[in-house]
């Protein structure tokens, strides 16, 4: 049991309807997340960046059961939480935390910033007041705010201190597993700094396996362990962050990884331009998702045939979900198979 991943997701889907008319009948469907499958091991930062729309937040709410799945499976530590509900899911919401993009939305403004970090510990029980209040203050303290900051209200701190209060508030329970939803996207580049470094800090100190979602490729070389890369609802490659940054598998994470500013005017860059719009996930493409877009897409494979989630060529636990990339269809033309050499 100890080398089982903490988090263990197979097969995740997550479908939204969309109605529309007089009598607001169902429409279409929006599929947020289209079958995904990720392990996160004990201890680890797995970094989940894609473009705006691709089901990243969707799938970190649901692996905190803030969004029920349409199917698939979520195993956290050994314990199949999928359809937990009610009292048997209670403990388990202890042990999962969640810190919002947005901290100023995500706290009550009317409410006392140290009323809205100990709610967490009323609801489930632990302490008494006088106790609730001491470990508010420590956890304040440890986050690098003061313990007397617990009787102000939002309005009176910054945007990097009011994310420092969504992180006391998420780790005052000492939870195992956290899904950091871009939490210094709002912030400026220095304040964001400080965040991602004390991030870094309280996840040694207090034990932490970390899902860190964001869009800015820079933070997350910065603070992750492994990296996966998500499109239209779909993981498209993973693997360990040096690996993705250095010998990257898929089209689309080449195309993300050409557009990083580099802060020198001078140095020659090599752009991978996309042509098109991210598909609808209301009608999505047939076969891979991304051959609309793809450069080296081979009509009659990619658009008709889903690739698997495969361990790429002479690399280890390097994943990617590309016919041509990982050799699925070896059975191509000469042309095709020169792009999967």
């Amino acid at each position: 049991m100890a080398d089982l991943p903490l988090v263990q997701v197979r097969d995740l889907v997550k479908q939204f309807p969309v109605k529309g008319g007089v009598f607001q009948r169902q429409i279409g469907t929006v599929n947020a997340v289209a079958g995904v499958d990720l392990d996160i091991r004990r201890g680890e930062t797995v970094g989940l960046v894609g473009e705006s729309g691709c089901g990243k937040t969707t799938l970190g709410r649901m692996l905190v059961r803030l969004l029920e799945p349409t199917s698939g499976s979520i195993v956290f530590d050994g314990q199949d939480i999928t359809h937990l509900k009610g009292p048997k899911l209670k403990p388990v919401r202890r042990r999962l935390q969640i810190i919002f993009q947005d901290p100023y939305s995500s706290l009550d403004p009317r409410t006392q910033v140290g009323n809205s970090i100990s709610e967490g510990l009323r609801l489930h029980g632990v302490s008494s007041k006088d106790e609730r209040q001491e470990r508010v203050k420590r956890m304040l303290e440890l986050v690098g705010l003061e313990g007397h900051h617990a009787q102000r209200f939002p309005h009176e701190f910054s945007g990097g201190q009011r994310q420092r209060i969504g992180l006391a508030r998420a780790l005052i329970l000492e939870p195992d597993f956290v899904v950091a939803d871009e939490p210094v996207s709002a912030l400026d580049v220095s304040v964001q700094a400080q965040v991602l470094n004390l991030l870094k800090e309280l996840q040694t100190e207090l034990d932490l396996t970390l899902l860190f979602v964001a869009h800015n490729l820079a933070v997350v070389e910065h603070i992750s362990d492994r990296v996966a890369v998500m499109y239209l609802g779909r993981i498209a490659e993973i693997t360990d962050r040096d690996s993705l940054y250095q010998n990257p598998m898929h089209p689309y994470t080449e195309a993300l990884l050409s557009a990083i500013p580099i802060p020198d005017p001078d140095r020659p860059r090599n752009r991978t331009i996309l042509q098109g719009e991210v598909p609808s996930p209301i009608d999505p493409p047939s076969g891979c998702f991304f051959h609309p877009r793809c450069p080296i897409a081979v009509s009659g494979v990619c658009d008709v045939t889903v690739p698997k989630l495969m361990q790429a060529p002479r690399e280890q636990d390097h994943l990617a979900a590309c016919h041509l990339r990982t050799g699925e269809h070896r059975e191509l033309d000469e042309s095709g198979s020169a792009f999967g050499a």
